[in-house]
């Protein structure tokens, strides 16, 4: 070690122990007419709300079960500074269940307070009639409340403990939200006979972050059976966790974000193993452990390893026709697909036996797509459950079996040395399709191996081509025709949007595009029933502009990109699009009668960075009474580094712009 860094170290030490003794500026009650003096606050002049302090704490305690529990207690005070801000009175306390038992939320405190007349009135939260109970699933619920009389800027606090005897469901800690915070403050206290994995996320950095061991005497009560209760006292080193952070700035959604909790500051704790002087044991396992437990649980895997007998009617009308392992697969996966409707999504365990489901025609997305497993092994073919977690549901730790980091479950079937990842539980995806939701990362296959895949964006390409057509009578009438080939995303987006409003709907978005005024004809959408395919859309337009001397004419008419995605001037965290793109443009205009070209947007060729990563280029000819053009944009990977961001804002500045020039045309003279 050198001078300066032993420097650097003893430098830092003073501090460290100053700032180990701060306290956390707020306690429940204590709320004084001065308080209510900002009317705003510098870490963020125009915040609809601010954070005040977000403190929980977690201990391990004996039980009065023969074993432990995990206490949880949490404290949160905010100011509410306008009525966009309400929000922040909305609150809500997950509990998990297990069969019979189920977290216990305790001693619940709201109130809301308000200076009027230079005193401080109070309004409790009525905790008997106001809250209420939204059931997830089988291990999940809400409790859910709104503060009451909440006004201009009031304070609000809440106060709650949680009692749980899941030992791996020690609660996590989110430092950062959708307001900015001034003080949030965890603490966590694990026993020597404990191991719990810390994971941690986000770009900030913590105030101060401290460890203490201490010992302390644990006292296990077992107050089953019918005689007295039993009673022992365990003594054992404890590690206290102290984690703060000051002056968090809220955390913003910016554009190609697959969701904003992959990226805010928090920490998590998953039960690794039990240590001595318990019997030591692993609690997380590896995946083939976790796997293997999930193909024999009757809410997940149990089913695929039966005859299902109950399935042989249901398998002749599905395979009807078919002639080969992969026509087979197909029937099968449309039948699925066309058959139930997914009805509860954001989930990874069966809520009803299949054979129940079926009946009702209607499931989740772990259902539907289990059901579609059984099918395919029922015929013969090899098929697995993936399981997966979906891009607004955030990333996955891919080394440890968490499975509250999956949402979504999958199949994956193989005909000889070709594989095919399916989702029947969405109505209008073709076979072998997913939806760009599905490609965030890491996934395992539910089998013996546990096989890991991955599910890049980058390995998603986009392609896109539109054929513009301008032709002029002998009068200088305009007209033309435009047919669109869309990616297979778009296409997917657009059959959606025609199930649910009409074709009427797309062209109307198409004329309002224009920044001219024009009429559609002959309009056609080709393919809209094979869902296997990208969709074409065809149709005729007509300007209806007046012919003035001068002409102004965007060449790009209803393609053009009109804004830049990337306006901040900096971003702490990566641009995450949902695919690779190239999207290519084609125009051939005839100059119109009586009329000559006047100016001519200037061509530009230019790559997004030295590896080519990404190009743009706009070529425009005008030769023999007609205007050619092309516009392409490739992007060919879909993860950049929040240092690209710059390069991407200059990238699609430069597109923009372009896209935003006109053609100028003069009447002869």
């Amino acid at each position: 070690m050198n001078l300066k860094s032993l420097f650097t170290i003893l430098w830092c030490l003073p501090a460290l122990v100053i700032y180990a003794d701060e306290k956390s500026p707020a306690k429940f009650g204590k709320i004084n007419p001065a308080d209510f003096e900002p009317k705003a606050y510098t870490i963020d002049s125009n915040a609809h709300a601010v954070i005040l302090a977000d403190i929980g704490t977690t201990e391990v305690i004996g039980s009065t079960k023969g074993w432990f529990s995990l206490e949880f207690k949490r404290y949160k005070r905010v100011r509410i500074l306008s009525k966009n801000g309400y929000d922040a009175a909305n609150d809500q306390v997950y509990i998990y269940k297990s069969g019979n038992t189920e977290e216990d939320l305790q001693s619940l405190k709201a109130v809301t307070y308000n200076l009027e007349n230079g005193k401080v009135v109070e309004t409790k939260l009525d905790t008997k009639s106001a809250v209420f109970t939204d059931h997830i699933d089988k291990r999940r619920s809400i409790k859910k409340f709104t503060l009451p009389n909440i006004k201009e800027g009031c304070i609000i606090e809440i106060q709650y403990t949680i009692v749980s005897d899941f030992l791996f469901n020690l609660q996590p800690w989110s430092f950062q939200g959708e307001y900015p915070c001034l003080w949030s403050e965890y603490n966590v206290s694990i026993p020597e006979f404990f191991y719990y994995l810390p994971l941690s996320q986000g770009f900030q950095d913590f105030h101060i972050r401290t460890n203490e061991d201490r010992n302390t005497t644990f006292t296990i009560t077992d107050n089953g059976g019918a005689g007295a209760s039993e009673r022992m006292s365990l003594k054992a080193n404890i590690t206290d966790y102290r984690y703060v952070m000051k002056n968090i700035g809220a955390m913003k959604t910016e554009s190609y974000t697959s969701t904003i909790n992959n990226h805010l500051s928090r920490i998590e704790f998953q039960l690794k193993e039990y240590r001595y002087p318990l019997t030591p044991r692993s609690i997380m396992g590896n995946w083939k452990q976790t796997t293997k437990s999930l193909l024999e649980d009757e809410d997940f895997g149990i089913a695929l390893n039966k005859d299902n007998g109950w399935l042989n009617d249901i398998m002749v009308e599905a395979t009807k026709n078919a002639t080969s392992d992969l026509s087979k697969a197909q029937s099968i996966y449309n039948y699925v697909r066309d058959h139930m409707t997914c009805s509860n999504h954001n989930r990874i365990w069966l809520e009803k036996p299949l054979k129940n489901m079926v009946k009702v025609r209607n499931g989740n997305e772990a259902e539907i797509n289990l059901l579609l497993t059984a099918m395919l092994r029922k015929a013969g073919l090899t098929a697995d459950p993936v399981m997966l977690s979906t891009r607004s549901h955030g990333y996955t730790y891919p080394l440890y079996p968490i499975l509250n980091r999956y949402n979504y479950v999958i199949s994956k079937l193989n005909l000889g040395n070709k594989e095919y990842l399916l989702d029947a539980s969405e109505p209008r995806l073709g076979f072998g399709k997913l939806t760009y939701e599905c490609y965030n990362g890491a996934a395992i296959v539910i089998n013996e191996d546990a096989t890991p895949i991955e599910l890049l964006s980058d390995s998603l390409k986009e392609s896109s081509m539109s054929f513009v057509a301008i032709s002029s009578d002998e009068k200088g009438n305009l007209s033309g025709n435009m047919k669109y080939n869309a990616g297979y995303s778009e296409s997917y987006r657009l059959r959606n949007q025609v199930k649910e409003k009409g074709q009427e709907q797309v062209f109307s978005e198409i004329k309002k595009s224009f920044v001219s005024d024009v009429e559609l004809s002959e309009t056609v959408i080709d393919s809209i029933d094979k869902y296997d395919l990208p969709l074409t859309i065809n149709y005729n337009f007509k300007f209806n502009n007046d012919k003035e001397d001068i002409l102004y004419i965007n060449p790009m008419f209803s393609e053009a990109w009109k804004e830049n995605p990337f306006k901040s001037g900096e971003r702490s965290y990566p641009i995450e699009m949902p695919y690779a793109m190239d999207e290519s443009y084609f125009l051939r205009f005839e100059i119109p009668a009586g009329y000559v070209v006047d100016e001519l947007p200037k061509q530009v060729k230019m790559k997004l960075n030295e590896e080519g990563d990404g190009a743009f280029e706009y070529l425009l000819v005008q030769s023999e009474g007609f205007i050619s053009l092309r516009s392409r944009i490739q992007l060919k990977r879909a993860y950049f580094s929040p240092e690209e961001h710059d390069i991407l804002r200059e990238f699609f500045n430069l597109i923009v712009k372009k896209h935003s020039e006109q053609i100028v045309f003069k009447k002869k003279s």
